[in-house]
């Protein structure tokens, strides 16, 4: 199949309006963004990047683009992508995920990551914070939303939660989402929740904590994970009620149904912590065993996601800054991750962005997969 007359790629990126003035462009925009993806998945970080994989593989790309006028230069991309409106550039992304993604099923974790060097001190702009919908099962980026510079996440999240499909997913979020208008809009999107509790609520983190201490952990829904790993020793332990009547404050969560207390001890060369944990959830059934694999599932966005992100696509040492560049590049790497992870062939992340670099077969073998919506 070639990129030429993809059916996926072209129904949902050939689309976006193009930012350029009409009749004064040298390079179609379609081009430019699939060489970008191209490229980014082959290893490339700056526009300066982008365009050399361009031209070293413009032969390749000649079978595939219509390319009217060459491989574009590194301005051109960067131009461009300082242009281009980045919601645009997401409809179309979440349009692309959710055909190649097929159903979304498990834990969808939320969270936010700062792009640290999209800062830009000459222009008092501050680095840009995306929060991001990671699927645990599917291992795919859902969709991504940039937080205005004078809000914060959770103003962010409801905005994510509203573009994503999520019915019959549970959605894990940390503290800082623990909101009642996000209950709410999980619920609203026909899934169910599982937010972390701390002092952010007021009350709310003590009365879960009382309703432990009164009443009898017998009463309670239990499980224990022992992990031993290099001298360090983890206990995690879970507690699960769905007693919530006689609980203060609850009555305004949406469909609140089940109490969680997980207390993990940490004991590493003598060393012991001890930290305990407290969750709130609309889960009907819920047993410790599940809610174990759920909190444990929701870290997959710091490992699967922004620890990729930092150490084998080098998104923190990135200077792309310009209007709309960072928002947009921060995307394009969402589809290359999407497009890698995806991938069946055996070698680590970073290994197969060098392998798509150097190997056109392969890199063709991993766009003909997600193109095609496996």
């Amino acid at each position: 199949m070639d990129i030429k007359h993809p059916p996926v790629f072209m129904k949902h990126f050939g689309n976006i309006e193009d930012p350029r003035v009409v009749g004064r462009t040298d390079h179609k925009l379609i081009d430019i963004i699939a060489i970008t993806v191209c490229a980014v998945i082959g290893g490339a970080d700056t526009w300066v990047d982008v365009a050399l994989f361009g031209k070293s593989k413009e032969t390749w790309f000649r079978k595939r683009l219509e390319l009217p006028n060459g491989i574009p230069s590194h301005d051109t991309f960067g131009n461009v992508f300082a242009a281009l409106d980045p919601k645009a550039l997401q409809t179309a992304f979440l349009q692309w995920t959710k055909e190649v993604a097929h159903t979304v099923t498990g834990v969808v974790a939320i969270d936010g990551k700062t792009v640290r060097h999209s800062y830009d001190n000459a222009k008092n702009k501050k680095a840009i914070h995306m929060v991001s919908a990671w699927a645990t099962q599917n291992q795919m980026v859902m969709g991504q939303v940039k937080i205005d510079e004078k809000s914060n996440e959770i103003t962010a999240i409801p905005k994510l939660l509203k573009l994503l499909e999520l019915k019959g997913c549970i959605v894990t979020i940390d503290a800082m989402g623990c909101q009642k208008e996000i209950a709410g809009t999980i619920r609203e999107r026909h899934a169910d929740y599982l937010l972390a509790v701390k002092g952010n609520q007021e009350y709310l983190q003590d009365d879960i904590a009382r309703h432990f201490a009164d009443t009898n952990p017998a009463q309670h829904n239990y499980a224990k994970h022992v992990n031993k790993d290099h001298g360090r020793i983890e206990t995690r332990q879970c507690w699960v009620s769905n007693e919530v009547q006689g609980v203060s404050h609850l009555e305004h969560w949406r469909d609140l149904n089940t109490l969680v207390m997980l207390r993990a001890t940490r004991e590493d060369h003598g060393e012991t912590s001890v930290e305990t944990r407290y969750y709130i959830s609309s889960l009907t059934v819920a047993s410790a065993e599940a809610i174990l694999a759920h909190t444990r599932s929701h870290w997959g966005i710091e490992n699967s996601l922004h620890w990729v992100l930092d150490v084998v696509f080098n998104e923190d040492m990135s200077r792309v800054r310009t209007q709309n560049a960072a928002e947009n590049f921060a995307i394009i790497r969402h589809i290359a991750l999407n497009i890698i992870k995806k991938d069946k062939s055996k070698g680590s992340n970073r290994g197969k962005r060098k392998r798509a670099g150097w190997d056109n077969d392969f890199l063709r073998q991993m766009l003909e997969g997600m193109l095609e919506g496996i």
